[in-house]
């Protein structure tokens, strides 16, 4: 039987290994904390903690909307919730049957969503850590889940090739959207501003994704599950992860062409690639305050992007493997990183990046 380290790689070979696979994990032997200074390799950027109690990989990381809580999933089968500031595990949500590759809050941060190789789609309180809907019917792994701006929807997707959108409140499926015909590695859901070409033909609110194969990123209507746009430009390789910046006018994405790429929603047209990563760029995120594009590798490196020239700002390293998932805190100031290693790492950014 063939090993392979991350649920992502068997993305890479579902053609050959179909759903099935070993993922191998190295557990922790106890649960730590470790407060590091100054221990980032660039100016201004400090390591501020290290947050460990994963046994396995950790899949993604997530900062809820009011900056004082940090959601992580991993191949433990757990969602662990921590306390921004202290660094303290504030709770651990138990219910996949297996490995959880991503996870989400709702804008008002007061639901989480994970999704997972069990084909699940879970909806927890975040206050109560009570599971409130599992949402069944995907086909295979749940590799991205995204919030409407309002919480009423919930989209997925995965190796099924399907975007599956639910009613969040009765977590019911609403609708189906196929035509991907490609494994979905990642989505979003965004609404569109009213002065956009696509808005003034009646669209109001897309769903973006992201696939495996055929390097584009399409856009769907929310409403009717209709294709309304398609983006190419990857080199002809995977489409990792996608963001959308604060105001909705500019997406996005990473590759295993080791590139980020950001798109003009209103013309379709790449406005930036911005190459220095050396391997595969597994993540993507939007600062808050709309200036900086922050990127995750599984060179190890994070690396910040000047979002108007394209620039490299700062590369820095900590983690000791791949970096799966990197998120904004609401305020810009922080970074939250997780990787293969076990670990998530709290970075403080500089106040001018």
């Amino acid at each position: 039987m063939k090993r392979i380290t991350s649920n992502k790689l068997l993305t890479w070979s579902i053609a050959s290994l179909g759903f099935g696979g070993a993922i191998l994990c190295q557990p922790l032997t106890n649960m730590s904390l470790t407060r590091i200074v100054a221990s980032a390799h660039a100016t201004a950027v400090t390591q501020a903690l290290t947050l460990t109690g994963h046994l396995g990989m950790v899949s993604a990381v997530a900062y809820s909307p009011d900056g004082m809580t940090i959601a992580s999933v991993g191949s433990d089968k757990t969602v662990k919730l921590w306390d921004s500031i202290t660094g303290k595990l504030r709770n651990t949500l138990i219910g996949h049957t297996q490995e959880i590759n991503t996870i989400a809050f709702s804008s008002n941060g007061k639901l989480l969503a994970s999704g997972s190789l069990d084909k699940t789609v879970k909806l927890w309180d975040v206050t109560t850590g009570k599971l409130i809907h599992t949402l069944t019917g995907h086909a295979a792994s749940v590799q991205s889940v995204a919030f409407s701006p309002d919480g009423a929807i919930i989209a997925s997707g995965g190796w099924d090739q399907s975007v599956k959108v639910w009613n969040t409140a009765k977590g019911i499926l609403i609708r189906t959207i196929h035509g991907n015909c490609d494994v979905i590695n990642s989505l979003i859901i965004t609404a569109l501003p009213p002065d956009f070409t696509l808005s003034k033909r009646g669209y109001q609110t897309i769903i973006a994704t992201g696939t495996q194969f055929d390097s584009r990123i399409k856009l769907w209507d929310l409403q009717t599950g209709q294709r309304v746009q398609t983006l190419a430009g990857h080199d002809d390789s995977a489409v990792t992860a996608l963001a959308i910046s604060p105001d909705g006018k500019t997406l996005a994405s990473s590759g295993w062409d080791n590139t980020v790429r950001v798109w003009n929603l209103e013309t379709s047209e790449e406005i930036h690639t911005m190459k220095g990563h050396t391997d595969h760029v597994w993540s993507v995120v939007f600062s808050p305050d709309g200036k900086t594009l922050a990127s995750g590798s599984w060179d190890k490196t994070i690396k910040l992007w000047n979002l108007q020239t394209g620039e490299e700002i700062n590369t820095f390293i900590g983690h000791n493997s791949r970096i799966s998932s990197v998120a904004f805190s609401p305020n810009s100031k922080n970074l939250v990183s997780s990787s293969f290693d076990s670990t998530i790492k709290v970075w403080h950014l500089p106040a001018e990046n």
